[in-house]
């Protein structure tokens, strides 16, 4: 199995098929990887929020109150920045102006935000359902936020 793809799916519940499925990339951010994967299999991102959707930028969600303000109560993670490129598609940790505050918000970009390179945690890529992240409701928040009906990894 250690040779598989693992993969983070996110049923966004938008209609037929509304899943993202992201390649997870343990070899450029095993840590993060690992606190996606612990979180899916606990249930902690089943009913959250993409609290933070803004057009040309990104979706952001993993906040258990929806605010962007909060976090799992696990600790915080350091950092591990590495190459890959904030492109269409790239998932990353949100964190505070601390580098090694990453704990269970993430986003993955609708364009390519390459002043984020080597800022944050990129951690996976979408393989499909991009489609369903364009769809989202947008605002900071939106008024009726989208939602990870479930997250599940395989």
């Amino acid at each position: 199995m250690a040779d598989e793809t693992l993969t983070f799916t996110l049923d966004t519940g938008n209609g037929e098929g509304g899943d993202v499925v992201i390649k997870l990339l343990p070899d450029i951010a095993p840590n993060h990887v690992a606190r996606i994967k612990e979180l899916a299999s606990e249930g902690f991102y089943d009913g959250v929020k993409f609290h933070r959707v803004i057009p040309g930028f990104m979706a952001q969600g993993g906040c258990p109150d929806g605010t962007g303000m909060g976090g799992s109560k696990k600790p915080d993670l350091k950092q591990e920045f590495n190459d890959h490129k904030h492109v269409r598609g790239t998932c990353s940790m949100a964190r505070t102006q601390d580098p090694n505050s990453a704990n269970s918000q993430f986003f993955i970009c609708f364009d390519d935000a390459s002043f984020l390179d080597r800022q944050y945690t990129v951690w996976g890529q979408v393989e499909s359902g991009m489609d369903h992240v364009d769809a989202l409701p947008k605002g900071e928040p939106p008024r009726e936020p989208g939602t990870i009906v479930k997250a599940t990894v395989g």
